[in-house]
């Protein structure tokens, strides 16, 4: 049995299309320890939506997804599978038992037609065999559990009458009702203000602190990353250009766009200007723009955008090499693959 949670290994995932293979995720791994936060960040395009529904199972057959790589997880009775190779009716028998997700966007993910209460009800009947007053009796445990008032009251009401903040907390009751061994959260504060933001975080950690659950927390924001992050996985279209414990990533980049994002919050670029002079009036932009994904560079997707490119780098892709113990990155000018290319 692995140690790790979750064990990805060269995920790719394709959809054809009428111009072409569009490649959506190329050549993915990184693994989950049992009780760790692994975020996967990135700008927007770059894989990590489809990475997670990859990994659930969800992708739309209508999609025709070509899905190659491996996907190990361990589950609660320490059986080690195979997400993307097992069957259909054990698939369904972990999704939402043992594998949960909170998606982007909660109205559009909860059902309009039956009540918060029902919703949550029916994953516990389903996994947990209950009948629907002890379901119901668990569902409103769960809304107590994620700190939504009268929570009595809300279990019989529509996801329509609720606040932007209470759908996202019934999204993670729902994610939580089965006592998930992994909750994929798919950018879960996206649409929230910044202060019921900060509660649905701190929420996430506390019930993570009490499950011992793991967590692959996708975002393009930075700043949660820094406070609920164990480790991080940095995507550029479609593939991983960096791994690294939250704290070495945060102090020492490796990869030019890794630095490029951290060059672009607001405290970095003051931190950047140098002593003495007058700090910058206008925040750091990476130039350029992400290649289609029906006509990749040759090289490192990268390569267009970055200021330190050499001839090198358009050459051919570069492998995810270690730089340091626990650390990978994707980059001609690690110094191991920088020897070779000279």
């Amino acid at each position: 049995m692995t140690a790790n949670r979750l064990t990805v290994s060269g995920l790719s995932t394709c959809f054809p299309t009428e111009d072409g293979l569009v490649r959506s995720v190329a050549d993915v791994s990184f693994a989950i320890a049992p009780g760790k936060t692994t975020a996967l960040v990135g700008e927007s395009g770059s894989g990590k939506s489809v990475t997670s529904l990859t990994l659930m199972r969800l992708l739309p057959k209508t999609a025709r997804a070509q899905v190659e790589g491996s996907a190990r997880f361990v589950t609660r009775a320490g059986t080690e599978v195979d997400l993307l190779t097992l069957a259909d009716a054990p698939m369904r028998a972990l999704r939402g038992n043992e594998l949960a997700m909170i998606f982007q966007e909660p109205m559009t993910s909860l059902n309009p037609v039956f009540t918060v209460g029902e919703q949550i009800a029916e994953s516990v009947r389903l996994h947990k065999g209950l009948d629907r007053a002890a379901a119901l009796a668990h569902a409103k445990r769960m809304l107590d559990l994620v700190e939504i008032p009268a929570a009595a009251q809300r279990l019989h009401e529509y996801p329509h009458q609720l606040s932007g903040g209470m759908r996202q907390r019934v999204m993670i009751a729902l994610a939580m009702a089965c006592d998930p061994t992994l909750l994929i959260a798919d950018e879960p504060t996206t649409a929230l203000d910044v202060t019921i933001q900060a509660q649905i975080l701190v929420l996430m950690r506390r019930l993570q602190a009490e499950t011992g659950m793991s967590i692959l927390f996708i975002t393009h924001n930075l700043g949660v990353v820094a406070h609920h992050a164990d480790d991080v996985v940095v995507m550029y279209a479609g593939r991983v250009v960096e791994s690294a414990p939250v704290r070495p990533l945060f102090a020492s980049p490796a990869h030019p766009y890794t630095q490029g994002l951290l060059a672009c919050l607001p405290g970095k670029a003051h931190a950047a200007s140098t002593p003495g002079q007058p700090r910058p009036k206008r925040l750091f932009a990476i130039r350029g723009q992400v290649s289609s994904p029906l006509a990749p560079p040759p090289g490192c997707a990268f390569e267009p955008r970055c200021d330190r490119a050499i001839p090198a780098c358009a050459q051919a892709v570069p492998p995810l090499v270690p730089t340091e113990e626990s650390r990978q990155a994707r980059c001609i000018r690690v110094p191991s693959l920088e020897r070779t290319a000279a």
